[in-house]
């Protein structure tokens, strides 16, 4: 009997590419801002979202080593934000804290943040690239780009600040909540996470309106 080779697929991680912002500049475009959040999905803390515009013909070195965010070590992340800083043409930020997003939900607190990120750049963008989404009531054009952080160069930077941003909200916030664990998890639903709020109950920086939250304001 002859046995079947195990095929083992290959898992090519994404590189992103300043090709998006390649074809918005051919059509005259010149400041061109990749923006994207962190914290849409945590069940604690800020919604986060930056936006970053990186000069036409970038080629620093540390750009080989940018990725979604998600694909870094935290050591990587708080290595090559500054880099992107520095680099940038221009770069911001934009934060909708917990009880704003308990009022007006989270995806209308997201688009909030980003046109925050937008309009709080040093320079005007002409055009906006966004991870997945375009943004209501900008103002400019811009193009919501699937898997984005993964494949725009100017989109996974802003996942990377706004990611560290984040991550340094809740570390401060963990020193005026303790007992939650949130330098650890940063506000997501981890076990850990869920433990915590079983055992001590909402804070002030949960996002009552979210379910795993919600279910223990009730009882």
């Amino acid at each position: 009997m002859t046995r079947r080779a195990r095929i083992i697929p290959i898992v090519l991680k994404a590189i992103p590419s300043n090709d998006c912002e390649r074809a918005v500049h051919a059509r005259g475009f010149t400041l061109i801002a990749g923006v994207d959040e962190a914290g849409r999905g945590a069940l604690a803390g800020p919604v986060v979202a930056s936006a970053v515009i990186l000069p036409p013909s970038a080629s620093f070195l540390w750009l080989a080593d940018v990725r979604d965010s998600k694909r870094l070590t935290p050591k990587k992340r708080e290595e090559l934000a500054p880099l992107i800083q520095t680099g940038a043409i221009a770069w911001s930020v934009g934060i909708v804290p917990s009880e704003v997003i308990d009022v007006i939900g989270i995806a209308a607190a997201t688009f909030n943040a980003m046109r925050q990120a937008v309009k709080q750049l040093s320079k005007r963008p002409e055009y906006v690239l966004v991870d997945y989404f375009t943004i209501p009531r900008l103002g400019i054009p811009q193009k919501g780009v699937v898997n984005g952080d993964d494949s725009c160069l100017s989109i996974a930077c802003a996942s990377i600040i706004a990611k560290v941003t984040r991550d340094r909200i809740m570390r401060e916030l963990d020193g005026n909540y303790p007992g939650y664990g949130f330098a650890r998890h940063k506000g997501y639903g981890t076990a850990d996470h869920l433990e915590c709020l079983v055992k001590l109950g909402p804070c002030h920086i949960h996002r009552k309106t979210f379910a795993p939250v919600l279910s223990q304001e009730l009882e």
